[in-house]
C-alpha cells in the first residue's frame, strides 16, 4: 500500500469513526430524564468569609440526601470574563434536577431541607430562586 493510499485509508477511517460516535449521542430534541430545574443563588452576609461560604456549600451538598433530587451541582462564582450580562455578585449556587414537580415539592417540604434553612439561613443576606420546566 502506498503512503498516499495509507493516508487516505486512515483519514476515511477517522471520519467514519467520528460519524459513528456522533450518531450514538442523544438527539438534542430528546427530552431529558429530569425536566424540572431548581436553581438557587445565595448572597452571603459576609461575602469575604471563606469559612461562611464553605459552611453554606457543605449545607447545600447535604441536601443531596433528599431522595427526589436526581442531580445536584453546588457552585461558587467562577473567575470568568467580566461582561455586562454576567452577574457575579452572588456567593454560592445550587442547581438541582427533579423528575417532576411533585418531586420538587417533596424537596421543599422535606425535613432535611427545613433543617438546612434553620441551620444555615444566618449565613445569607439574599436568596433568589429560578424554577424551570423543560420546554
Amino acid at each position: 500500500m502506498s503512503i498516499k493510499s495509507r493516508r487516505n485509508f486512515i483519514a476515511t477511517t477517522a471520519v467514519m469513526a467520528a460519524g459513528t460516535a456522533a450518531s450514538a449521542l442523544p438527539l438534542a430534541s430528546a427530552k431529558s430524564k429530569y425536566p424540572v430545574v431548581h436553581h438557587v443563588f445565595f448572597w452571603l452576609k459576609n461575602p469575604t468569609s471563606i469559612e461562611d461560604r464553605d459552611k453554606l456549600v457543605a449545607g447545600v451538598k447535604a441536601l443531596a440526601k433528599i431522595e427526589t433530587i436526581k442531580q445536584i451541582h453546588v457552585g461558587i462564582v467562577a473567575s470568568t470574563e467580566k461582561r455586562d450580562v454576567v452577574d457575579n455578585s452572588w456567593g454560592v449556587s445550587e442547581l438541582m434536577f427533579f423528575a417532576d414537580l411533585e418531586g420538587q415539592k417533596t424537596y421543599q417540604d422535606h425535613p432535611i431541607h427545613q433543617e438546612f434553612i434553620k441551620n444555615h439561613s444566618h449565613l445569607w443576606e439574599k436568596v433568589i430562586v429560578y424554577d424551570a420546566v423543560e420546554a
